[in-house]
């Protein structure tokens, strides 16, 4: 596809998006159309922050030099693979199962990680996810991520259809 962003562009948009969208918020807070607590809206900045800079949809290029890849810095070299799984503006690129394929990816890294520091170090204590998770943390998180991912889709010019469609022709054909 012609003309989309660069990763530094596709920064530059989710930046502005997010400037807009919390004044948008705090003025509707203020004239009490809305209740966000200041714990929901960091969920939901930190979300967005991660979405943005370090599980972009480009990471399906990680092969190669991608901004979200070279955030992680040293890490970087573990988004490979997933570079190698799906094609570029496949899979990864549609409006809700892309999102989750990097958020299922990263899942399965950690849990890779953790298990070799257990097998290697079994009395490194390693922190816990607390329980219950509150719907109030979960719901800002989910959308910050969501919104950070799907700014980044409208850029590219890519339709919420874009999955749904391929596999609809592919079932006409059969």
């Amino acid at each position: 596809m012609a003309g989309v962003p660069s990763g530094r562009v596709h920064n530059l948009i989710n930046i502005a998006a997010y400037s807009v969208l919390a004044g948008a918020v705090l003025a509707a807070s203020r004239q009490e159309l809305l209740t966000i607590t200041p714990a929901q809206a960091l969920y939901f900045t930190l979300a967005f922050a991660v979405g943005t800079f370090l599980l972009s949809p480009d990471l399906d290029l990680a092969e190669g030099r991608v901004d979200s890849k070279r955030h992680w810095g040293v890490l970087g070299i573990l988004w490979v693979p997933y570079g190698m799984l799906f094609s570029h503006r496949g899979l990864s690129h549609t409006w809700v199962v892309g999102p989750l394929t990097r958020l299922v990816y990263l899942a399965v890294m950690v849990a890779l990680v953790v298990g070799v520091l257990r097998y290697v170090a079994p009395s490194v204590t390693l922190p816990a996810i607390p329980q219950p998770i509150s719907v109030k943390v979960v719901a800002p998180l989910i959308a910050g991520y969501y919104v950070s991912q799907w700014l980044h889709l409208i850029a590219d010019g890519v339709r919420p259809d874009h999955g749904m469609r391929r596999g609809f022709r592919k079932l006409r054909r059969r």
